[in-house]
């Protein structure tokens, strides 16, 4: 990996959990998703139309069907993400949704993208799952019934995150889609899609809006900025390889949950953090 990529990776990861420390401090559903695409979808809409102007793009079937997926999936992480935020925290559930993510993600490059995985990447893998497994809270937080939720929340979560990493990463790999059409697509289509499920429920919209507009704004513009330079840096590196570097968004995730938040069990969960770091960096540069 060169080093301009793995430096658009830390500086997206930096984005990526600024972003999601907004969105847990929103608290909100699937109105505060609405209302982040919206800004979104206003924001970037003169970036894409100086982008066709520039370079008259045309979009074939193929293509179509990568972006419906993606739509979907991204869709179905955002609304789980939300949901996820109300009923855990920031620091077990983020930590252990980017953490799963890239092990999926590793073991199916190898069958999808004919990528490859050294002796060091395996190390790197395994101490990404027992850091997980420490940040979830090992033998005495899986004895509690109530705290397997947030859990739950945080595997389905990774889940969702390798599925539409590798399908993006076949979508401007592959097929060559462009990372800003691609992912201003993505946006579009889910604003469109959550758009019914606003208006039936305005009444929370404009509630989530007065008090959450900041955050609105926020995650609307820093999410897409975060994935943009994810999605260039896959044109040309392995996602086996920016995927786990992109975790390292968790350590900055979990400081923030832990002091910005007040989020407890800071000290458990910054060695967890450290040690997935050090998985991931182990991982990256295993070739």
């Amino acid at each position: 990996m060169s080093l301009f990529a793995f430096f658009t990776i830390i500086l997206s990861a930096c984005m990526h959990a600024t972003w999601n420390f907004l969105a847990k401090k929103s608290d909100s559903g699937a109105t505060f998703v609405w209302l982040y695409l919206t800004v979104s979808t206003v924001i970037y809409a003169p970036v894409m139309i100086i982008f066709f102007i520039v370079s008259p793009t045309v979009i074939g079937w193929t293509e179509l069907l990568f972006i419906v997926g993606s739509v979907i999936l991204h869709l179905g992480y955002s609304v789980t993400l939300q949901k996820g935020y109300k009923v855990g925290d920031l620091s077990v559930i983020y930590p252990i949704a980017r953490g799963t993510g890239p092990l999926l993600v590793a073991i199916f490059a190898i069958f999808l993208f004919n990528e490859q995985l050294h002796f060091m990447g395996v190390v790197g893998v395994i101490l990404i799952v027992v850091s997980v497994f420490i940040l979830s809270g090992g033998f005495q937080m899986i004895r509690k019934i109530d705290s397997m939720l947030p859990i739950s929340y945080g595997l389905m979560i990774g889940v969702m995150i390798a599925g539409y990493t590798l399908l993006d990463k076949g979508a401007v790999s592959i097929v060559l889609v462009s990372p800003l059409l691609l992912n201003y697509a993505t946006i579009l289509g889910q604003f469109l899609l959550l758009s019914p499920v606003a208006k039936k429920q305005w009444n929370q919209v404009k509630t989530d809006w007065s008090k959450h507009r900041k955050e609105a704004i926020g995650v609307g513009i820093l999410n897409p900025l975060a994935y943009i330079l994810i999605l260039t840096t896959m044109m040309f590196t392995p996602v086996s390889h920016v995927a786990p570097v992109r975790e390292v968004s968790i350590l900055f995730g979990a400081i923030m949950g832990t002091y910005l938040l007040r989020e407890g069990f800071g000290i458990r969960r910054g060695f967890a953090s450290g040690m997935m770091v050090i998985g991931i960096i182990v991982l990256a540069f295993s070739d």
